[in-house]
């Protein structure tokens, strides 16, 4: 009796068993179906089939920007991410992942049996036994977001929320299954998963890591990678290298654990330093970084009409810049600047460099300035505007890392020491371009983007000084007067009814007038003052040579005032250099441009960006400007002659110095057939300067080594093929004479002068060269 008793009860429980294991398939399948269609929005939507079929349409791409030469100059990104293909993957990390994560991934449908079994029996007797999540399954919620995304009513019951998301994961996966090969389902897996650093996906980690690329990737750099995928941070080998090397052994046995590696081979590798060659990939570091800052919201406003996200669209930007001279730019800048501030701090010796009109030290300068910055802004907001707590934090040092051209330093500052140590610096800008094309070859917006991220080619706007005086010797040459016009060099001087005093006298830049006779071209040569002064005010006039410099494509307010001729109104470089640049283009303008087209990525283009031009001057008047340009390195005192030989020698340099007052702005713009740049050097500040005795506040030595050590290392490459020569000539015959020496004689008297002066201006045809 007692037998049949028990035998009856082991059928009730396997009945119970079976019953309860027909119950549970069978709620499974309602389940799958109930969240297949998201009844009464309990479970929140799934992805559509068509994004379950294209995956990596929810994947987001990074944009990349590609120089003229094809090299990647930078990317602009959310998420620093690039897609590899399988074949891109070294098989020890395919081999590592899935000895760690999913051994059985090449033989289950999207879902394993055996792990989520053994998961679950984890869960029930509370001894972690490894995940039941597949490769797979782990590919739907890096793409889809199941844990965050689509959430229905039931969500918010702790104890359902895992398995609805279970569940999610299981329809996404069984159609990501349906949908791509095995290969494929993993190299979608290394190109969503997460490594810390900012580092999206198996390229960008193999190059943050150890500076490799994913199929170079051998096997203790994939058990790093790979045991850092469930916890980033905690395994991360820079900030937590006892545990990354603890997690890369656990990964490792699992490699000799599934018979990938044999014992001696696990032995051996588990003791090797985990060998990180750090480099982060970010926006900073990297080619042309002010560039790819300066230009990035016009491609943001770009993308946004046309319905594409820049940081999410994987657009494939091609740009002018020619990564060699970019290169060769950023080093003529450091090697200039590196001296420059050392001339500087020993000039100042200690003293504080920021001045007033009379070179007095400006009181108070440092307590106003820090009233500018964002930090000051924020410990009013949290202490008050009359708190002595913000006085407190500012004078209370704290480790800091600061910039210096020989390194960064690690040091103790307080707020207001780092204000002090920073307004010492000086900084500057440098653009080059193609005048034929209008194409920028170089920009270097500062000399360290990560320190300084204000870009003095396009935003910065400042006094040019002497560089603006070709726009008035344009208005003069294009109404017929010859560079060989004679002016003396005497003051000028501007009446100005209603100002106090009512006239103005341009002063030389040395406060001398020497009386002597020279011709424009000799004057521009000089930087005389006092003869774009007389040209200003017996050739043309203040308003004719705005609309000259406006035509020239400066768009900057300029006021038309007689000091204009000095340059008093401020310009950037970058309109600077289109200008100058229409002289070597036979006196068409190009606005210069970065951008020559935007692809998707697919490689189908998008757009085409033609140059975009204007007819501003005559080709006789382009060459002629060209020509008294010419002047600075070849007239006797032209202010270009200290150029180097190996950029002089064999070659027709145009060239404009420039130097506002006080020092506070060293401009210099050159010229040669092909190549067109200019450069700015100063403080942040106009008050921060070399005292304007010195020898070194003047553009020649501020600005010009910096156009001289770029051009020599061009024309020292001669894979670039950029070659010395001459200026192209006008193709008509010029209907002024440039052959000075003809009319040049000092015996003459002041009536036989103006005689010449109006054969000089007016000749007749059968003079002309």
């Amino acid at each position: 009796m007692a037998k049949k008793n028990s035998n009856n009860l082991f059928s009730k429980i396997i009945k119970g068993i079976w019953i309860a294991f027909l119950s549970m398939i069978i709620l499974t399948i309602i389940g799958i179906f109930s969240v297949r269609i998201n009844l009464f929005n309990l479970f929140g939507e799934l992805p559509s089939y068509e994004s379950m079929a294209n995956p990596e349409a929810e994947n987001d791409l990074s944009s990349v920007l590609i120089s003229a030469d094809g090299v990647e100059l930078g990317k602009y990104y959310r998420f620093n991410r690039n897609q590899v293909t399988f074949d891109d993957l070294s098989p020890k990390l395919v081999q590592t992942l899935l000895s760690t994560e999913d051994i059985r991934f090449y033989e289950h449908s999207g879902i394993d049996p055996r792990g989520l079994f053994r998961a679950l029996f984890g869960k029930l007797t509370f001894s972690f036994r490894g995940g039941g999540s597949t490769i797979t399954m782990q590919l739907a919620e890096n793409i889809f977001s199941t844990m965050t995304e689509n959430q229905g009513l039931l969500y918010k019951i702790d104890f359902l929320r895992p398995f609805l998301i279970k569940i999610k994961e299981w329809i996404i996966s069984i159609q990501l299954e349906k949908s791509f090969t095995k290969d494929e389902i993993m190299a979608m897996y290394f190109n969503t998963i997460f490594f810390g650093s900012n580092s999206y996906g198996i390229n960008t980690a193999a190059a943050t890591f150890f500076g490799t690329t994913p199929d170079s990737l051998n096997y203790q750099q994939s058990a790093m990678l790979v045991g850092m995928l469930n916890a980033p941070t905690k395994y991360n080998p820079i900030s937590n290298p006892e545990n990354a090397i603890k997690k890369r052994t656990e990964v490792l046995y699992n490699l000799y654990k599934y018979d990938f590696i044999s014992r001696e081979n696990f032995d051996s590798l588990k003791v090797l330093p985990l060998g990180v060659n750090y480099t982060a990939q970010d926006h900073i570091t990297g080619p042309a970084p002010y560039f790819r800052s300066v230009i990035k919201p016009e491609l943001i406003y770009w993308a946004k009409e046309r319905g594409l996200d820049l940081f999410e669209s994987g657009l494939r930007i091609y740009t002018t810049i020619d990564s060699r001279l970019q290169n060769y730019a950023e080093q003529a800048m450091t090697k200039h600047m590196k001296t420059l501030q050392k001339l500087f701090d020993a000039h100042w010796n200690g003293e504080n460099p920021w001045r007033d009109e009379d070179g007095r030290e400006i009181p108070d300068f440092l307590k106003t300035s820090i009233k500018k910055t964002e930090r000051y802004r924020g410990l009013v907001a949290q202490y008050g505007r009359n708190s002595d707590s913000i006085n407190i934090v500012l004078n209370t040092p704290y480790h800091m890392t600061v910039f210096a051209w020989d390194g960064e330093i690690d040091t103790l500052m307080s707020p207001m020491d780092s204000l002090k140590y920073y307004k010492n610096i000086l900084q500057s800008g440098f653009m080059s371009m193609d005048p034929k094309t209008g194409q920028i070859k170089a920009w270097v917006g500062g000399i360290d983007f990560k320190y300084f991220q204000y870009d003095h080619v396009m935003q910065a706007r400042r006094q040019p000084g002497s560089t603006f005086k070709p726009f008035v010797y344009t208005a003069a040459i294009d109404q017929g007067y010859s560079p060989c016009y004679m002016v003396e060099d005497a003051p000028v001087t501007f009446s100005i009814p209603g100002q106090i005093p009512p006239t103005y006298t341009p002063q030389n830049f040395n406060r001398k007038f020497t009386g002597e006779k020279m011709t424009l071209r000799q004057g521009m040569a000089r930087s005389k003052n006092s003869v774009t002064a007389f040209v200003m005010k017996e050739m043309t006039n203040p308003e004719t040579v705005v609309k000259y410099a406006k035509e020239l494509g400066v768009e900057n307010p300029l006021e038309a005032v007689p000091s204009l001729c000095l340059g008093t109104s401020d310009v950037s470089i970058y309109e600077l250099i289109g200008a100058y640049a229409s002289f070597i283009n036979k006196g068409i303008y190009t606005k210069p441009y970065f951008i020559t087209r935007i692809e998707d990525k697919n490689g189908n283009v998008i757009e085409v960006f033609p140059p975009r031009t204007r007819e501003v001057l005559s080709e006789e008047t382009a060459f002629l400007m060209t020509y008294m340009l010419m002047g600075a390195t070849q007239e006797t005192g032209g202010t270009a002659l200290g150029l180097s030989s190996e950029v002089r020698m064999d070659n027709e340099v145009g060239a404009k110095t420039g130097t506002t007052q006080n020092g506070s702005d060293g401009w210099f713009v050159g010229l040669t057939k092909d190549l067109v740049s200019g450069v700015w050097t100063g403080g942040d500040e106009r008050s921060i300067h070399f005292r304007a005795s010195s020898g070194y506040a003047q553009g020649a030595r501020m600005a010009m080594p910096v156009w001289d050590f770029y051009m020599q290392s061009v024309y020292a490459d001669t894979v670039l093929n950029y070659k010395k020569g001459p200026f192209q000539r006008p193709i008509r015959p010029l209907s002024v004479e440039i052959d000075c020496a003809k009319y040049q004689n000092p015996e003459l008297s002041d009536m036989d002068s103006v005689d010449v002066q109006q054969k000089i201006k007016k000749m007749d045809q059968n003079d002309i060269l």
